[in-house]
């Protein structure tokens, strides 16, 4: 655990060292669960949100996208069931008087027994060798079933409280598993008790007259009501999908671990809807799909697992997540949700507007099912973020740390360095500069030594170094420096083009999920 906070704390320090992440108005000692993204950040962000938005959109010719408003009528959230079902169960401490969410600490116990089982199945593994088979083994060795059936039992009790609002079995389960304060020890528990997590504003020009509305707490529902608006003018056929990306805000009262849980962030949600009766097949669809894309990226398979869950939301048939192995564990990175025919079934009833669609294949007007993907753009960043950060002993036992990102998303794609500052070299690689600067994002240097901006670079995590000498004025040549394996070689400045396309460019990664 130890090591997973240290881990933890130097992706957090890296962050604000190397301008990606700052926290919000930090002169006034910022506000917590509220963070800026810095120059480098907020080109990684956008590159992510690129990737996210071509893979879904540009290579589906049945899902367009829109761009909803934040603010919306109040009556949406009502329907939605927001009003009066967003919340989340939450616990004080006495002595600590620090507060959390109550089925989080029951989670992270359940956590704690699959990390027990999983140090079982490893030191099998290391006995056994090749003969290890790991299946036969979770089916078989008595304390992995002991773990595995606590830990169901546990979630499942959780759910099933949940579901009927039994809040006082969720602290009498608390303090059956003598789950305690993580910071202090203490368990010392009030009740538990339900807290709205929506932002409330006023709209209007005076307060006596102001309407009260609330800002977004998801991007869904925008969907949701322009879906006869998009149906209509984009002439698409169900299946079709709409996408969208934007801000969303909730009043996290337990709001830690960085940018994984904050008060405002954005989300990438994509809305697909569907004839009745086929949700389900579409929704396995759209696991397969979404995992491919999470794959791409090469963080490792064994870093995602899909994690069903217990308690269905009001609107669901199924749902699942995709976690992570974040440095604090697996967390959820996205959620694929069978949302059935409730959200556009409610705004039919709220807004008296029929939201229905005409099938000319089945001859008859009906509500179509929906199935919803919906991944956190912030927590899909910390988890490139905190993977891809590594430090690295190289040959002389020195130290070097590298952001390994996938080089499409990389916030520069190449470093322009002149060897030094005279002799012609700055020109000549301003020239460069000037050149590559409509196709590639690129950053220009000039101080200090070369091995010092190496490093730089590498913690950025630029792809690749291009150095300009002496003799590149002569023979048109530059050295070409490759971030992961730091090998250099010489190439010709008229093939720089060409070489740093083939590496950046998003058609490698898009090719991946086709």
């Amino acid at each position: 655990m130890a090591k997973q906070e240290d881990v933890f704390k130097k992706v957090i320090s890296h962050a604000k060292e190397y301008g990606f992440i700052f926290s919000s108005s930090e002169i006034y000692d910022g506000l917590s669960a509220v963070y800026d993204y810095g120059q480098n950040g907020t080109e990684l962000k956008n590159n992510i949100k690129k990737y996210w938005w071509m893979s879904m959109v540009q290579l589906h010719r049945n899902i367009v996208g829109i761009d909803a408003s934040i603010l919306m009528h109040p009556t949406t959230w009502e329907a939605s069931g927001h009003v009066k079902a967003f919340s989340d169960p939450l616990i004080d401490n006495k002595d600590s008087k620090k507060r959390f969410r109550a089925d989080v600490l029951i989670e992270e116990y359940c956590a704690r027994l699959e990390e027990k089982a999983q140090k079982e199945i490893g030191k099998a593994k290391k006995r056994l060798g090749k003969a290890f088979d790991k299946k036969r083994f979770e089916t078989t060795h008595p304390k992995v079933l002991e773990y595995r059936g606590k830990q169901q039992s546990i979630l499942s009790r959780m759910a099933q409280s949940l579901e009927k609002e039994n809040l006082e079995d969720i602290k009498k389960l608390i303090e059956e598993l003598g789950i305690a304060d993580p910071d202090t020890g203490s368990k010392n528990w009030t009740e538990v008790r339900q807290f709205n997590l929506m932002f409330g504003t006023k709209l209007g020009a005076s307060t006596e007259n102001a309407t009260e509305i609330y800002l977004r707490p998801e991007t869904a529902q925008g969907i949701f009501v322009n879906f006869p608006n998009v149906q209509k003018t984009s002439r698409q056929r169900l299946p079709f999908g709409i996408a969208q990306i934007g801000k969303a805000f909730r009043n996290e009262i337990v709001a830690r671990q960085f940018i994984f849980r904050m008060r405002e962030f954005e989300q990438m949600e994509m809305q697909f809807f569907v004839p009745p009766g086929t949700e389900l097949m579409f929704y396995e669809e759209w696991k397969e799909k979404r995992m491919k894309w999470h794959l791409a990226l090469g963080l490792g398979k064994e870093n995602y697992k899909f994690h069903d869950h217990e308690k269905l939301a009001h609107y669901a048939n199924a749902a699942t997540d995709i976690e992570f192995r974040f440095p604090f564990g697996f967390k959820e990175l996205e959620g694929i949700h069978s949302r059935t025919d409730f959200d556009l079934s409610a705004h039919e009833k709220f807004s008296g507007k029929k939201l229905q669609y005409f099938d000319p294949e089945r001859n008859e007007n009906y509500v179509p099912y929906v199935v919803e993907t919906s991944i956190g753009l912030d927590r899909m960043f910390l988890a490139l973020f905190s993977h891809c950060l590594k430090e690295e002993t190289l040959e002389d036992q020195s130290v070097r740390t590298v952001l390994s990102l996938p080089p499409a998303l990389a916030p520069f794609k190449a470093a322009i360095l002149p060897l030094v500052k005279k002799d012609g070299l700055p020109e000549y690689a301003e020239g460069i500069v000037n050149e590559l600067k409509y196709d590639f994002p690129m950053y220009y240097e000039e101080k200090d030594a070369i091995g010092k901006r190496y490093r730089r670079q590498d913690a950025i995590g630029t792809p690749l170094c291009i150095t300009v000498d002496h003799n590149s004025l002569k023979d048109h040549t530059v050295t070409l420096r490759d971030r992961d394996t730091m090998k250099q070689e010489r190439v010709k400045t008229e093939n720089l083009r060409k070489i740093i396309d083939e590496k950046v460019n998003f058609r490698t990664l898009l090719s991946k999920i086709e």
